[in-house]
C-alpha cells in the first residue's frame, strides 16, 4: 500500500464516506456523513504527501506545527505569523459571551476580533489563550502554573528525542495529547491525540543506497563500502516510522493538513536523530464529511493527481520549533473553498 498514491488514498476515503457513511448530528449543528475506522499508510520515499487534487495551505500547516513544537497555545503568535486556522475556535468562545455586541457581518466581526488579539494585551490574554491544547501537552504534560502554585510537567518531545537516541527499539516512544484531567481547560479537545515512533536497522545495501542518493551517484559507486566506511560519513544506520491516532477527522478540510503535518514531523524527528524517514501511518476514528462539504468532495473526486512534491529541511532545531524549508515542485489543482465549521 506504500506506493498507493496519497491522493488516491484520500479520494478512496471520500468515496467510502459518500457511499457508506451514515448521517449524524454533531456539535456544530451542520451534520455529517461519517464512517468509523480507516487507515492511511504512506512510504515516505515516494515523496512528500501533500495533496495535489486541491491546493493545500501548507504555510499555515507549517506555522501550526512550529507553534505546537514551541509549546505555545496563544492565538497572537499564530496571527503574527499569518496563520488564522485557530481563530474560529477562540472566536466561538468570545461569541458565546459577547453576541449582543456583534454586528451582523461575521467576517468583519472576526477581523475586529483578530485586530484586538494583536493589539490589546489584556484582551489577548483572556480571549486569545486556547488553553491546554497540543503545544502544552507535547511540551509540558501535567505542568501547572496557577495561583502561585507551580508544578513542572513532562516535556514529551525532548524525552522522545532522547529515548529514540538511547533506546531506538523501545516500544514506549510515544507522545500523548489526550490529558483527561485537563480537557476542561482546552478550547478544543485534541482531534489527533497521540503518535508513536518505530525504528529498525537498515541493511548494508539500504545504507549504500542512502549514501549514493545523497551524492547523486549510482549504486556501483558504493560497491566496496562496508558499514564502518558509511559510519565515517554519518550515513544513518536506522529508518524511522510514525503512526498517529485521530479520534475525529474533518476529512475535507482537516485531514490534508494532518497528513502533511505528521509527515513533516516525521522528517524533522528523522533529521534530529539521524535516521531515514520510512512509513507514515494514520489510524483514523470518526471520519466525517460535513454536509456543507459534500459538493466540494464531489468536485475533488473528478480531479486527477499530479506528481508529489519534495520538501527540503535545513537548520532543524526541533526543541525550539525552528527550521528552514523549501517545498520543491508542488503542482496542484486550485484550492476548493469550504466552510470552516467550529
Amino acid at each position: 500500500m506504500g506506493d498507493y498514491n496519497i491522493d488516491e488514498q484520500y479520494k478512496d476515503l471520500l468515496e467510502t464516506i459518500l457511499r457508506h457513511g451514515v448521517e449524524k448530528e454533531d456539535r456544530t449543528g451542520i451534520g455529517t456523513k461519517s464512517i468509523f475506522g480507516y487507515t492511511i499508510r504512506w512510504d515516505m520515499s515516494q515523496g512528500y504527501p501533500l495533496l495535489t487534487t486541491k491546493k493545500v495551505a501548507y504555510k499555515s500547516m507549517i506555522t501550526e506545527l512550529r507553534w505546537f513544537l514551541k509549546g505555545r497555545t496563544d492565538l497572537r503568535w499564530l496571527l503574527q505569523n499569518n496563520c488564522h486556522i485557530w481563530t474560529g475556535d477562540a472566536y466561538s468562545s468570545y461569541v458565546r459571551t459577547h453576541q449582543w455586541e456583534l454586528d451582523d457581518d461575521y467576517y468583519k466581526d472576526v477581523k475586529d476580533f483578530e485586530k484586538r488579539i494583536l493589539e490589546d494585551d489584556d484582551f489577548s490574554q483572556v480571549w486569545g489563550n486556547l488553553g491546554f491544547i497540543y503545544g502544552k501537552q507535547w511540551r509540558d504534560f501535567g505542568g501547572l502554573k496557577r495561583m502561585g502554585e507551580e508544578r513542572p510537567g513532562v516535556d514529551q518531545i525532548a524525552d522522545l528525542i532522547k529515548n529514540i537516541k538511547e533506546n531506538p527499539d523501545s516500544r514506549r516512544l510515544m507522545v500523548n495529547a489526550w490529558n483527561a484531567s485537563e480537557l476542561i481547560y482546552m478550547k478544543l479537545p485534541p482531534c489527533h491525540y497521540g503518535f508513536q515512533i518505530y525504528t529498525s536497522e537498515l541493511t548494508l545495501e539500504q545504507r549504500k543506497e542512502v549514501f549514493c542518493n545523497r551524492l547523486g551517484k549510482s549504486l556501483h559507486f558504493a560497491d566496496k563500502l562496508e558499514h564502518e566506511d558509511l559510519d565515517k560519513d554519518e550515513v544513518p544506520r536506522r529508518k524511522i516510522s510514525l503512526m498517529w491516532n485521530q479520534r475525529s477527522v474533518d476529512t475535507f478540510l482537516g485531514l490534508p493538513f494532518n497528513i502533511a503535518s505528521y509527515a513533516l514531523l516525521l522528517k524533522l524527528i528523522a533529521i534530529e536523530v539521524n535516521m531515514v524517514p520510512d512509513q507514515l501511518i494514520g489510524n483514523l476514528g470518526d471520519c466525517h464529511l460535513y454536509l456543507n462539504h459534500i459538493e466540494q468532495a464531489n468536485e475533488l473526486l473528478e480531479r486527477e493527481p499530479y506528481m508529489l512534491p519534495e520538501i527540503d529541511l535545513i537548520n532543524v532545531d526541533i526543541l525550539n520549533g525552528e527550521f528552514g524549508y523549501a517545498l520543491l515542485d508542488y503542482h496542484s489543482h486550485p484550492a476548493i473553498k469550504a466552510p470552516l465549521n467550529n
